[in-house]
């Protein structure tokens, strides 16, 4: 592994949970893939990487498994876990499976969602609005993943709900950035008013398709940012 990065300044110390550490390890190395700090083909070696985080070989081991779950790395045998080579063909792919996945988590809800969840959802959407206004790009970007969820949630099918969130994880190294200027955080309002109108009106086709739309628009904006 090729990484000279020095991530001691930030990352956890030994009285963290592993639970914690493995995940603050992951996301580090999750980002240098992204970046190409650490290309494809490269080997992540557990021992050299317990030496550069200083933690044992468990959390270590955790956040590998997170690698290769999110399609950022695979086991390879003799070999041990390598870098996949992410293309833009491959997350065209990725957001293609995300916007039918969530589609039909849109018709689901629209069709099954509890009047209860539909009200929480319509008040976290009103939540949501005021936070883009105020430009806290941060806390809306949380919001956006819990508002995501209560809609695989309102699909009441765990299968497809696990799969939306797979896919979802999958997806967040390369879109990261996504929702880091107010422009974009005020235009993912507006998507989601039509998504949020389409539940609460019991509207599967409409609900399928602001979701699908609402997913195009994201990996065009993505793929905007990678060379062809």
């Amino acid at each position: 592994m090729t990484s000279n990065s020095d991530s001691s300044a930030q990352f956890p110390d030994d009285g963290a949970p592993k639970n914690v550490r493995s995940a603050a390890i992951a996301s580090e190395l999750e980002a240098e893939i992204v970046m190409g700090t650490i290309p494809a083909g490269a080997r992540l070696d557990e021992q050299s990487l317990t030496k550069r985080f200083g933690v044992s070989r468990t959390p270590i081991r955790e956040a590998l498994h997170t690698l290769v779950a999110r399609s950022l790395a695979e086991r390879v045998p003799y070999r041990g876990v390598i870098v996949v080579n992410i293309t833009r063909d491959r997350i065209e792919e990725m957001f293609e499976a995300m916007g039918e996945v969530e589609a039909l988590c849109g018709q689901f809800a629209a069709e099954r969602m509890s009047i209860g969840d539909r009200g929480k959802l319509e008040a976290l959407h009103a939540q949501m609005g005021e936070i883009a206004k105020s430009g806290d790009t941060t806390e809306y970007s949380a919001l956006n993943t819990e508002f995501h969820g209560m809609i695989y949630k309102g699909t009441q099918n765990r299968d497809i709900a696990e799969l939306a969130d797979q896919l979802r994880l999958k997806l967040a190294p390369f879109r990261k950035k996504q929702l880091q200027s107010k422009e974009r955080v005020m235009q993912s309002c507006i998507e989601h008013q039509a998504i949020v109108e389409a539940i609460i009106e019991r509207d599967t086709r409409a609900a399928s398709k602001a979701l699908r739309r609402h997913l195009t628009i994201a990996a065009q904006e993505v793929l905007s940012t990678i060379p062809a």
